[in-house]
């Protein structure tokens, strides 16, 4: 697959959110939607530049030249921005603008969105479910899920063969840095225990031998994007933002230890001491150069850990496995039908038009990532084959709150200097907990 090596949240959200002050010009300024004199109607569709545009491109021509042209729907893409896309579309939706018949949105801000949207009727059957439910708001479907990201652990394979096979230093250091001996264990069965014992294998404080500076790389810059990541250690150790009576739960043990496992990592140098400044970026060069054997990694990451023209030392040697615990967030990429959009049933067919597995097979096979297991499994290399895997089991999306995007940075905010050690643990918690109780209107 040929792709630019970026997360998918990073084509689009740079700035999300409040935009409700920021001036449209430029933004509707390419026409609204409008029916010729032939009576083909035209709608037009927000997408931010970038491969996810170029492979829906391809799709909205066939769509054009084929059912479109026979049903009277021409589509065009408006193209505004990789760095304010969300921006000005939260300009247009605080309107009420016709402009656009199609929005973006993605899993962590429909909720947002929601007031603005239709509510969709996809054939949920044929998608992953952790996707198609992460676009669903009180029950409602609002936007039809495309590209997916999640998080997978890759691993120098070669180095990987070398712990498994030296078990008595693996269970001295362990009993060093955990306080238990543990066994080494092929990363696909690890807990989070054993990927601080494996970490501290691979770092050379502990082990003078290991080929690698530090074992891994955490993401533990204050980024709203690194709460993703972490959230797989507090699902994958049983938490949650919110209990079961829908209060927030950030103070639960799940929490503290969910915390603990960064602030273990960073605190005894298994990973490099400017991770506190990392993101996916840094995790790549990590990777790439030999500073560390394995990294909780965006499943973007991967082409060009696995490209020897870009990454030499790793290039063949990647492994696959789930994040430890077995829980990885997912959120996907997605289009919804604007709701004030003056064809909104013409907009609705464009939709049904997608939500088929042979539509999705072809933006697959234009380099788009799709949610549908029919449609995905028509790629059959190593990476795409963990995400199918991921998205089948393992996945969870977070609660679809109004506010999402708010809640991901204030966790970041308030527990990023926890994870590298600084502060109290429980005060950290406590202030996310508050924070979330707000955001969330509980």
């Amino acid at each position: 697959m040929t792709r630019k090596s970026l997360p998918r949240h990073a084509t689009v959200a740079s700035i999300a959110i409040v935009a409700v002050g920021i001036a449209l010009s430029g933004c509707g300024a390419s026409g609204s939607s409008s029916t010729n004199a032939n009576g083909v109607t035209n709608l037009k569709m927000i997408m931010e530049p970038g491969p996810e545009a170029d492979s829906m491109s391809k799709l909205v021509d066939a769509f054009n030249s084929g059912q479109g042209a026979k049903d009277k729907i021409h589509v065009e893409i408006d193209q505004l921005s990789r760095t304010d896309t969300f921006a000005k579309e939260a300009a247009l939706m605080s309107t009420q603008s016709s402009d656009y018949d199609i929005y973006r949105t993605t899993s962590y801000l429909v909720a947002q969105h929601a007031p603005y949207l239709e509510p969709l009727t996809l054939n949920g059957d044929n998608y992953f479910k952790a996707p198609v439910e992460s676009l669903q708001v009180d029950g409602k479907q609002y936007g039809i899920p495309l590209d997916p990201s999640v998080h997978l652990l890759y691993y120098r394979t070669d180095l990987i063969d070398q712990m498994l096979k030296d078990a008595p230093t693996y269970e001295k250091i362990s009993q060093d840095v955990l306080g238990k001996k543990l066994e080494p264990k092929s990363p696909d069965q690890w807990t989070w225990d054993d990927y601080i014992a494996s970490a501290a294998y691979f770092t050379k404080k502990y082990n003078p031998n290991s080929p690698t500076p530090y074992g891994t790389q955490l993401q533990a810059k204050n980024l709203l994007y690194n709460a993703m990541v972490w959230d797989d250690v507090l699902w994958g150790l049983g938490g949650n933002w919110l209990n079961s009576a829908g209060q927030p739960d950030l103070t639960s043990t799940a929490a503290q230890n969910a915390v603990n496992v960064y602030r273990t990592v960073y605190t005894k140098g298994l990973t490099a001491a400017d991770s506190d400044q990392a993101e996916f970026p840094e995790t790549e060069a990590a990777l790439g150069s030999g500073n560390a054997a394995f990294a909780v990694q965006w499943n973007a990451g991967y082409a060009q850990l696995n490209d020897a023209s870009k990454s030499p030392k790793t290039a063949g040697k990647i492994g696959i496995a789930p994040v430890p615990g077995g829980k990885t967030h997912v959120h996907a990429l997605s289009l919804g039908v604007n709701k004030y959009g003056k064809h909104t049933s013409q907009a609705q067919e464009f939709i049904k038009y997608l939500d088929d597995p042979a539509t999705m097979g072809s933006y697959v096979g234009d380099g788009g990532i799709a949610s549908m297991p029919k449609a995905l499994s028509t790629k059959t290399d190593p990476n795409t084959a963990a995400l199918n895997k991921a998205l089948s089991g393992g996945s969870f999306s977070e609660p679809a709150l109004p506010k999402a995007f708010d809640v991901y940075t204030a966790l970041a905010n308030d527990l990023s200097a926890a994870w590298v050690g600084q502060g109290d643990v429980s005060s950290a918690l406590a202030k996310a907990n508050a924070d979330v109780a707000k955001l969330a209107g509980k």
